[in-house]
């Protein structure tokens, strides 16, 4: 659906820095499906973050897929956008009133919010804002807006830290020393050599750890606004 469905806007999404739209995907054969749909032309230019940021939306979603770990939604890249190429992620049917914040206060959620936190330290995140932290009615936890991510140097920016100190999951740790291992070819379409490498590098460097980091005192380690 995502890939060849018809992509018709429905309005635009409040709140964002960027040109963000709620569409419809539509197609003859299966029912509708909405979207969330980032054209590269409502991106406002980031000296450190070069390149579509529509792209590391999608490699975002690669790499939550490589590793197995179904944390963001599915997102593809759609050249022929209604305004111009961009990303295009399945919409999640969340509680809206809930983020990181609230989630945190049940230890049943805390599972998955860890695993939020490492994927945000291989991945890079320098925007996880506690609104980008979404349960469906299923109970699944996803991360969305990850355009800020997989910067060649450290820009961790996050809300999430309450598990700094605690030990890495072992079968986190498992699956970046894999990814570590094989590589990602999946995003060499999508980020610059040095910035695929640099994942690489992380994932190996984070399945070594003891435990989580700490904010530490030497860098901004919070987004703004929190939530």
């Amino acid at each position: 659906m995502l890939a060849g469905g018809e992509v018709v806007p429905v309005g635009r999404m409040p709140w964002s820095s960027n040109a963000t739209f709620l569409v419809n995907v539509e197609h003859i054969d299966c029912p509708s499906m909405r979207a969330v749909y980032k054209p590269v032309r409502g991106e406002r230019p980031l000296w450190d973050f070069p390149g579509r940021l529509a792209a590391r939306e999608v490699a975002a979603y690669r790499l939550s897929a490589a590793l197995g770990w179904d944390l963001v939604p599915e997102t593809i890249m759609r050249e022929d956008g209604p305004f111009g190429p961009g990303s295009l992620q399945r919409f999640v049917d969340a509680d809206f009133e809930q983020h990181y914040f609230t989630l945190l206060e049940d230890p049943a959620h805390h599972d998955a919010l860890r695993a939020m936190a490492v994927f945000d330290l291989v991945a890079n995140n320098a925007d996880r804002k506690g609104g980008h932290c979404l349960i469906d009615e299923s109970g699944h936890l996803w991360g969305i807006d990850n355009g800020l991510c997989f910067h060649v140097e450290p820009r961790l920016r996050t809300v999430i830290w309450e598990f700094g100190h605690q030990p890495v999951p072992p079968t986190l740790a498992a699956d970046l020393a894999r990814l570590a291992a094989t590589g990602l070819p999946e995003l060499d379409d999508l980020l610059t050599e040095d910035e695929v490498a640099a994942v690489v590098d992380r994932a190996a460097a984070i399945s070594r750890l003891p435990c989580l980091p700490d904010p530490g005192e030497e860098r901004r380690p919070y987004p703004w606004p929190l939530v």
